[in-house]
């Protein structure tokens, strides 16, 4: 009897105390959960309270802040209004269809300009030999010019007066395109102003617009006074101030964004009363804000953000440096033309420098096809040096 006593208590003892091996193995399924559950936070505190500096992105990413919100899904945006959901699908349709390439497409050049130009025999010797490649259009909004290049003759286009600052600016941008959207056989366009010259011969201008995937639209985040500063909020809902951009005016752009610019009027009218000097007590510039923004809303992959023109800002001036005779020389095209990263500086107090390099069909290229503020007193130079320096 004892013994049989002693067996049942044994048993029961056995039953109470589990072997030890199953105590672990009960423990790692309750940290999978706990490790788990901290990433799952982790995510969710970065996708809502995203970092906002550069550090604390290559924490998340060794690519950075680009890199993680590429990763993250979209945040929940705002319902659209009529007019935008409008614009957004005859916009889509027309990026998405596919182009008519002509026999033998053509580059577009026009020129904005007051009244002469001065460089028209550089412009001269930039065309000969290559007809039937591109077509030049002139905006002359003071006076019409005297050509003395055939290349030039009867090439004015109705024009209006233009008043620097002024949505009159885009005006004259938007006649341009529409004339030469006229055109089937145009298929890139390129702005050029009174001051602009070539940096390279022609053949390299027309293979690197024609056979690029993107439009070259000058475009960039600048949180100070002169970027999103000039802001107001009257443009809402459309235009909102995370989306405000800015830019040079001097673009390049393909056929669909050209047809898409010359169709648009929710955000050109936006532009057109909110985007002025004196509004709501700032100095805000349609030339400058409506195309960055404009293609950073609705196309924002499908351009450069930077401009294929040079200029020099270097002297921290309202306006950019001027060259004069004695700076035309071999050098200076060399020192431009070897340019390969797109330099921006914002306008608030840390002046930040954005660099980026300039990238061509995703292969790093020279930035710059043109160059301004060229003074007329610099013809005679860039003449004989333009079979040496186009060719670089």
């Amino acid at each position: 009897m004892k013994t049989a006593q002693a067996w049942r208590l044994g048993m029961k003892d056995m039953q109470i105390l589990p072997p030890p091996r199953h105590r672990s193995h009960l423990k790692k399924p309750t940290w999978i959960i706990i490790l788990v559950s901290l990433v799952s936070l982790f995510l969710v505190c970065a996708y809502v309270y995203p970092p906002q500096n550069s550090t604390a992105c290559y924490v998340f990413s060794s690519h950075g802040c680009k890199a993680l919100q590429n990763w993250l899904p979209p945040a929940p945006s705002r319902d659209l209004t009529d007019d935008e959901i409008a614009s957004r699908v005859v916009v889509r349709d027309i990026l998405d269809t596919p182009r008519a390439i002509p026999k033998t497409p053509k580059i577009a050049f026009m020129f904005l300009i007051p009244g002469a130009l001065p460089f028209e025999k550089l412009w001269d010797m930039f065309f000969q030999g290559h007809e039937g490649k591109f077509s030049v259009y002139v905006h002359a909004s003071k006076e019409k010019p005297v050509h003395f290049s055939r290349y030039f003759f009867n090439r004015e286009i109705r024009s209006e007066k233009v008043v620097w600052g002024k949505i009159s600016m885009v005006d004259a941008e938007r006649r341009l395109l529409a004339n030469a959207l006229k055109d089937p056989d145009n298929q890139h366009f390129v702005l050029l102003s009174d001051s602009c010259i070539p940096l390279r011969d022609f053949d390299y201008v027309y293979n690197y617009l024609m056979y690029t995937n993107v439009s070259f639209v000058d475009s960039f985040e600048d949180p100070g006074p002169h970027g999103s500063g000039r802001y107001s909020d009257r443009m809402l809902p459309e235009v909102e101030k995370k989306d405000f951009r800015k830019g040079a005016q001097w673009f390049t752009m393909k056929r669909q964004h050209a047809i898409i610019i010359v169709a648009d009027s929710l955000y050109y009218t936006k532009f057109r009363i909110y985007c002025k000097p004196g509004m709501d007590g700032r100095n805000c510039y349609s030339d400058e804000h409506y195309l960055p923004t404009f293609f950073h809303i609705l196309d924002p992959t499908g351009i450069a953000n930077w401009s294929i023109t040079h200029v020099d800002w270097s002297e921290g001036k309202w306006h950019p440096k001027s060259y004069r005779s004695q700076d035309a020389t071999y050098d200076l095209m060399r020192n431009i033309t070897s340019i390969v990263d797109s330099v921006h500086v914002t306008s608030d107090v840390r002046r930040e420098i954005q660099i980026r390099p300039c990238l061509w069909n995703g292969n790093q290229r020279p930035c710059y096809l043109f160059a301004r503020k060229f003074l007329p007193e610099t013809l005679d130079n860039l003449i004989a040096i333009f079979s040496n320096y186009t060719s670089i």
